[in-house]
């Protein structure tokens, strides 16, 4: 079991190259904010189409099929599965239908010479032809119904489900830490004029991305610890096997802050007080002709979800 290969998602990967490696930071940052921002009180048309946008992003990037495989099976399985729970779930509207008018509406009319209203023939209801072909619901077989509701519903979650988790992973498997850091400081450093500690956050994010693959280290090891000891867990019962749980979170905790303690201490050591005052630049951040020519797309992007994205 090696959790940094069998789960690598949201992790950078280095090789191979493709060509979303060489676009400028900045540039892919605005593309996945388009992507998270568009669907908002879009139509399902537009919700599908990012689906398959998204998808023929991920085909040109040429990635091996095996990263694929295990990084967005599980986000297509969880989008499709969401789908299908949506889509036969009641609506959620318990609307009872009223008549405007009696069913039989002779029953109020007083007959001549006073006669009483049992007398009158009963109105037959009729079934008149609609005038449109427009139906609310749209399948009625016991025990799955659909209405126009929970499809629209469906869709909408579902999409969005998949247009987040895909366009993240994506950006994070493309982009290095200290470049997300690098072009999130260039883009909050005018925060800066009114007091917002900028370098200290840029800071606390790059530990914080460098510190994942530690965490996953510590989990690994644990795991294989636990598996190397051959514990019976039928044996130890419910609460035996709790203990053990315990015991491995306990460690788990223990070991993450002695490497948190470790890093801080080898940053003091190396001097470092202020973020401020050691500015480490990793990255060179510079637009080329081909990011200014995704910033052009990126325009005609935004101005076709303006015409044909419809709202709700």
């Amino acid at each position: 079991m090696d959790l940094l290969r069998s789960l690598p998602i949201g992790l950078y990967l280095e090789k191979p190259v493709s060509w979303l490696h060489g676009i400028d930071p900045r540039v892919k940052f605005a593309w996945l904010m388009a992507f998270l921002l568009t669907p908002i009180a879009a139509s399902p048309a537009w919700r599908l189409s990012l689906v398959g946008w998204m998808l023929v992003l991920m085909l040109s990037t040429r990635l091996p099929l095996r990263v694929w495989w295990k990084q967005m099976g599980l986000v297509t399985g969880f989008s499709i599965l969401l789908f299908g729970i949506t889509l036969f779930a009641p609506d959620g509207v318990n609307v009872q239908h009223r008549p405007r008018l009696p069913a039989n509406e002779w029953s109020l009319i007083q007959p001549e010479g006073g006669a009483s209203n049992a007398s009158l023939p009963a109105a037959e209801p009729q079934n008149l032809p609609q005038p449109t072909a427009y139906r609310y619901v749209l399948l009625d077989r016991p025990p799955f119904r659909i209405t126009r509701r929970s499809l629209d519903l469906a869709i909408r979650v579902s999409t969005l489900a998949f247009t987040l988790l895909a366009s993240t992973n994506l950006y994070l498997l493309t982009t290095a830490p200290e470049e997300i850091t690098a072009s999130l400081e260039r883009l909050l450093k005018p925060l800066g004029r009114w007091g917002v500690p900028v370098a200290e956050i840029v800071l606390t994010l790059t530990l914080a991305l460098r510190f994942i693959p530690l965490v996953l280290e510590e989990i690994q090891n644990l795991v294989r610890s636990v598996r190397t000891r051959a514990i019976r867990w039928k044996k130890l019962g419910f609460r035996g096997s709790a203990q053990v749980c315990l015991m491995v979170a306990e460690r788990l905790v223990d070991n993450l802050l002695t490497r948190a303690e470790q890093t801080a201490i080898a940053m003091q050591v190396r001097g470092f007080s202020n973020p401020r005052e050691h500015l480490m630049q990793w990255h060179q951040l510079r637009l080329h002709p081909i990011d200014w020519l995704v910033l052009g797309l990126l325009g005609l992007f935004v101005v076709s979800r303006t015409l044909w994205g419809g709202t709700y």
